[in-house]
C-alpha cells in the first residue's frame, strides 16, 4: 500500500497537499476510492480512503490511527560528513535502522564543505527512506556545525556515548554494549574518511565518549556507521 507523509497539522482537515498531493494525483494517477496509508514523521500512522483528487489536494477520510512504540534504544547518529553523495545513502540506511535523529559534522579531516539547504536535502532523503521501508518516525536532521561547536555541549549529552576509534585501547563494542544492558539513550560519532584528528578524539574522550573498535579491517565511513547502528539494534532488539 503507497505510503504518504501527512504533517501532523493537517490531521485534522486529513488532506495531503503540495509535493504529497502530486506524487499521488500525478504520479501513481490516484483516485477516489483509492486506500492508501498515511504517517506523520513522529510515530503516527493511519490507513485512510481518498475521497477527492485534484493536482495540489487529496482529500481523505482517516481510518483508526495507531502509534506503534518507537524502536529502542533512541540512537542518535552524529556524523561526519563524507565526501560525494555517501551522506545521502548513511541517511537513507540509518532511517532504515530507526535512529531518531542525525547531527552532521564538518571536522578537520572533513572534506565537504556543506553549503546552504543541505540539511534539507537530507531531510527529504530522510523522508523517502520512511516512506519506503514504513518507518514512521522521521529522523530530526540538524543543519552542519562545525566540529569545536558541537564538541561545547557534548558532555550534557545523556545515555551512552560512544566514538567508533581506531586508536589502541578502544574496547569491543560487544563488550561496551553489554556492559550497559539497560540502555535507553544511544549516540554514535562517526568521523570522516582519514578520522578524527587526535585533538577531536581527545575532546570526545574528555566529554565522556567511550571509544569502541569496529574490528581489524579499516571500515568506509559509511560502513563505519551502519556498523554501529546495526550492532545497537542487534544487542537491544
Amino acid at each position: 500500500m503507497a505510503r504518504f507523509h501527512l504533517p501532523s497539522e493537517n490531521w485534522q482537515t486529513a488532506a495531503l497537499t503540495g509535493d504529497e498531493a502530486r506524487h499521488l494525483s500525478q504520479v501513481l494517477r490516484g483516485k477516489a476510492g483509492d486506500v492508501i496509508t498515511v504517517f506523520n514523521g513522529h510515530g503516527r500512522r493511519a490507513s485512510a480512503k481518498v475521497l477527492q483528487v485534484s493536482r495540489d489536494r487529496v482529500s481523505l477520510e482517516l481510518s483508526e490511527v495507531v502509534s506503534p512504540a518507537p524502536p529502542q534504544p533512541r540512537i542518535t547518529l552524529v556524523q561526519a560528513i563524507p565526501k560525494g553523495k555517501t551522506m545521502d545513502l548513511i541517511v537513507q540506511k540509518a532511517v532504515e535502522l530507526g535512529v531518531a535523529s542525525i547531527e552532521p559534522l564538518v571536522t578537520r579531516h572533513t572534506i565537504v564543505q556543506p553549503g546552504e539547504g543541505k540539511s534539507e536535502k537530507w531531510t527529504r532523503v530522510a523522508l523517502e527512506a520512511c516512506k519506503q521501508c514504513g518507518q514512521d518516525m522521521l529522523p530530526e536532521i540538524s543543519p552542519a556545525l562545525a566540529f569545536d561547536a558541537w564538541i561545547a555541549g557534548a558532555a550534557k549529552i545523556s545515555g551512552l556515548k560512544l566514538i567508533a576509534s581506531l586508536a589502541p585501547g578502544a574496547q569491543a563494542m560487544r563488550e561496551v554494549l553489554r556492559a550497559h544492558p539497560a540502555t535507553t539513550e544511544a549516540t554514535i560519532l562517526v568521523g570522516p574518511e582519514g578520522d578524527f584528528s587526535p585533538q577531536e578524539t581527545a575532546a570526545a574522550l574528555a566529554a565522556g565518549f567511550i571509544p569502541v573498535s569496529l574490528g581489524n579491517i579499516v571500515l568506509r565511513v559509511e560502513t563505519a556507521s551502519l556498523f554501529c547502528i546495526s550492532a545497537l539494534r542487534y544487542e537491544f532488539a
